[in-house]
């Protein structure tokens, strides 16, 4: 398994996958919104970047990220966002692969920690999460705007 960052001729590929997290989490998701984001990975530019983890060449799972500042602490953190392996590859190690991608990102980096949220019953990523990371005590809340 190769964890790689994301590139142009990853697009059907990520398109694919995105769809899929999309319809997990029964998001309606556009063409148009799917292009955007793409847009983002692409642009060195934008605070949004992007893994894929292949094998034998195949894209099998993607993950975006991107950095955070932490007043508190004065440092700069990693919010790891849509992390999300097609089923023909779960249980591959391809998301711990990512994550384990990211978390390197931040080492280079010098962010302090990676973050990320998931749905409370997300059981079987939350396996994963258990074991790889400590859960955070803080509360999400969110302002529809």
């Amino acid at each position: 398994m190769i964890v790689r960052a994301v590139a142009a001729g990853d697009l059907a590929a990520w398109e694919r996958l995105y769809a899929g997290y999309a319809a997990f989490y029964g998001v309606a998701q556009t063409e148009e919104m799917r292009a955007r984001v793409w847009s983002w990975l692409m642009d060195p530019a934008h605070g949004t970047e992007g893994l894929v983890a292949e094998v034998d060449g195949v894209v099998v799972g993607i993950v975006h990220y991107r950095s955070f500042a932490r007043p508190l602490s004065a440092t700069i953190g990693g919010f790891l966002d849509d992390l999300f392996v097609g089923p023909e590859a779960r249980g591959s190690g391809a998301a711990e692969a990512l994550v384990e991608g990211v978390a390197d990102v931040g080492r280079k980096r010098g962010w302090s920690l990676i973050r990320w949220i998931t749905a409370e019953d997300n059981y079987r990523a939350r396996g994963l999460y258990d074991r790889v990371a400590e859960k955070a005590k803080w509360v999400t809340y969110d302002i529809k705007l």
